[in-house]
This record gives structure tokens, sequence and C-alpha cells, in this order.
């Protein structure tokens, strides 16, 4: 009895042993628990960009109001700041090809495709149109209501040295007048002949005051005529088409423009929403628009 007695107490006390032997557990690559419980790093956030876009443009998107319209919608859109600089085609062509501005907005086809060729811009897109139009005092001294051209109505200013005033600061509109100059075999000069070498807006108020003729676009005029004293007597014609493009300035060739906030403003340009806006400009004030949209159609210019 006294075997059996002895037995039974080594069998308990070998059960207890390897009873209280903890397992082996199995290795793990996961990591630990206060490890995994850690908020997971952030990546850190890239710098904000250049919100201020430099559009350098002609007088006439800003005297027409079209600029006061579309600027806003841009930038509620994008979060950009615009900062226009109005002056002359010729002007603004120039701060492109300087590298002084991010994009530009402006209509002088041929001046223009000469900056691209140079490389100063890229990405040069048709925009709107409008049109030329002669206009002066209603006694009209020159007689130029009803000439069959722009062309015959120059040559009858000249022939009676009626007073013309002309922009004179190399834009669009001083381009296009001066073409037409060329075009009637005519090299304006003399008492009758003035330069404002201002805008369109302040053009347009010497001309009314003085009783002269001037050549500008039909915006800036609709948008100016409750205030001078001057109406259309030439319009129509073929070689008054008035032409706008957008087109960035070339990053790769001045890297410190601000390349993402010139190719943002040039895409909203001719944006189908935007061009919607372009469309109706001026019909509740003038009962017509004061611009024409063409973004995606055949650009011949």
């Amino acid at each position: 009895m006294k075997k059996y007695l002895i037995f039974a107490l080594c069998v308990l006390a070998t059960a207890a042993l390897f009873g209280c032997t903890p397992k082996a557990q199995p290795q793990s690559n996961s990591p630990t628990e206060e490890s995994s419980s850690k908020e997971p790093v952030p990546p850190v956030s890239a710098p904000a960009g250049n919100k201020d876009v430099i559009l350098a443009t002609t007088t006439s998107t800003q005297d027409s109001g079209l600029l006061d319209v579309l600027i806003p919608l841009f930038e509620q859109k994008t979060g950009y700041r615009v900062k226009t600089v109005a002056v002359g085609t010729g002007q603004a062509l120039a701060m492109g090809e300087r590298g002084e501005a991010d994009v530009l907005l402006v209509h002088a086809p041929e001046a223009e495709k000469k900056v691209v060729v140079s490389g100063a811009a890229i990405n040069r897109r048709l925009v709107m149109h409008n049109d030329f139009i002669i206009v002066g005092p209603k006694e009209d001294p020159a007689k130029i209501k009803g000439s069959r051209s722009t062309v015959e109505a120059f040559q009858k200013i000249a022939k009676a040295k009626a007073l013309f005033i002309s922009r004179g600061d190399d834009s669009g509109t001083n381009k296009k007048e001066l073409e037409l100059w060329k075009a009637a075999q005519i090299e304006p000069k003399g008492s009758w002949y003035q330069e404002s070498g201002t805008g369109m807006g302040q053009t347009l108020t010497i001309a009314s005051e003085k009783g002269g003729y001037t050549l500008t676009d039909r915006a800036t005029y609709l948008a100016l005529k409750k205030n001078l004293s001057l109406v259309i007597l030439l319009e129509g014609d073929k070689s008054l088409l008035n032409v706008y493009h957008v087109m960035q300035v070339n990053p790769e060739k001045f890297p410190r423009v601000n390349a993402a906030g010139g190719k943002a403003f040039a895409d909203f340009m001719v944006d189908p929403e935007t061009q919607k806006v372009i469309a109706s400009f001026g019909k509740d004030k003038f009962g017509e628009p004061l611009f024409f949209p063409d973004a995606g159609k055949p650009d011949i210019y």
C-alpha cells in the first residue's frame, strides 16, 4: 500500500511540473501592441504654389468690362489671384517676351505668331472675336458714311484733312489702323493726324471732345457710348475683324513664371462655361453681345 501511495504522489508531481511549464510561443514579425497603436505619420504636404497670376492684356478687355465679369469667376473657381496689366497688345506681347507675365490675352494675330515662333509663348488658342468700327462726329465732315470699304473711308479722311485721333501706342488697334492706312496707300501725317498715346477709352474721349474720327473696337465704344458724342460711321467691312487669342508665357524659357497659374487661366478662357459667359456679355445692357466666342473653331488667324 505504501508503494502505491508513493507512485501516485510521483505521478501528481510530474503532471504539475509539465502543466506549469509555459508553451513556446511562435515568433512573429508583426509590430508590438505599443507600436501598432501609434497614429501613422502623415505625409509632408507639398508647399502651396504661387497663387498670383499676372495677366498682360489689351485695354479693350478691361475697358469693355469683360474682365470685371470673368476674373472673379476664375478666382472663385481656382483660388488664384489675377493681377491684370491692361496695356496695348504690343506692350503686352513685349512683357511676354521678357517673361514679365504668366499669360497673355491679346488681339494682333501676326504679332502674336512672332512671339510664339521666338519661343517666348506657347499654346496659343483662339478665344473670341468682335470687330473694329470707325466712329466720328455726327456731322461727318469727311463724308465717310456710305463708303464701300475702310480703305475708301480712310482715303476720304486724309483728303479732307479731317481730324483723326490715333492711339499711337503699338496696341492691336493701332496695328490694325496702320495696316489700313498702308492698304489705302497713305502715310498719315500733319496736324490733322494726332496720336493720343493712350488706351482705347481715353482715345475715344479725346476724339469725342475734339470732334475727330478714330478706329475703335466695338465693345469699348458700346461700353462708353453714353458719354461720347461719336456715332458709328463705318462698320461691317471684312478687314475690320478683331480676333483675340490667349497664350501662356513659356516656362521653359522663363522658369520664374507661374506656369500652373498661366495654364489655368488659358484653360479657363476656352472652357465651354466661360465661352457661354462671353456669348451673353453685353446683351442685357446693350441689346447685343460685345464679343463672340470662338474656342474650338478652326483658327485661321
